[in-house]
């Protein structure tokens, strides 16, 4: 069972944080059923603290501009994988988009499913994160939460929300579904804030 995990020899320490054991795979975890959306089936809202609330069809998410990313991939459950490559739109390139009121503190990550993860403002804007639509050059598979996510490569990877279909912006913090029950508020895997105290 334990067979796909190895500890680092090779790899350069500090890639890998605290705890954590590397991958040569991608497992896959998902809580509950995993959702069915086709591509045209895709409403992205966008809500909450915004000048101008939103709906987002697939059509207008391609056409915003589209970008590769490289970047390790770090799981609560203490796995890591290096090196995963991500296309799709940066977090900076849909803000363009997007006019915040000045209350705006934080985001509620709505996802197909129900699922729910939370992320400050200053976490969220970070340049290196994406919602990714590919994986390794393939359409996003429906496992890996396709046809859309989040991707949070500087947090634990539940933050990196699968089957992604809007962002409510708030004036304050509201946890989300993992972080209601039990796991950390924020999730630096360097920290190792794997769950709430």
């Amino acid at each position: 069972m334990f067979g796909n995990f190895f500890k680092p020899k090779h790899v350069d320490q500090h890639r890998v944080p605290p705890g954590q054991v590397l991958t040569e795979k991608f497992p896959v975890l998902t809580y509950g059923p995993t959702p069915t959306v086709r591509p045209e089936e895709l409403k992205f809202e966008i809500k909450g603290q915004v000048e101008e609330p939103r709906t987002l069809s697939w059509a207008d998410l391609m056409a915003l501009p589209q970008s590769d990313l490289t970047a390790d991939f770090h799981c609560v459950t203490r796995w890591s994988k290096l090196d995963v490559q991500w296309s799709g739109i940066r977090i900076p390139d849909l803000m363009r988009a997007i006019q915040l009121k000045p209350q705006a503190r934080a985001v509620l990550v709505h996802c197909y499913g129900g699922y729910t993860t939370n992320l400050s403002l200053d976490d969220f804007l970070r340049p290196e994160n994406i919602l990714a639509h590919r994986l390794f050059g393939q359409p996003l598979p429906r496992e890996h939460g396709g046809p859309l996510r989040l991707v949070v490569p500087h947090l634990y990877a539940w933050k990196s929300a699968k089957w992604v279909r809007g962002l409510e912006f708030l004036d304050r913090e509201e946890l989300g579904f993992w972080e209601v029950n039990g796991y950390h508020r924020r999730g630096d895997p360097w920290k190792e804030e794997r769950f709430s105290d």
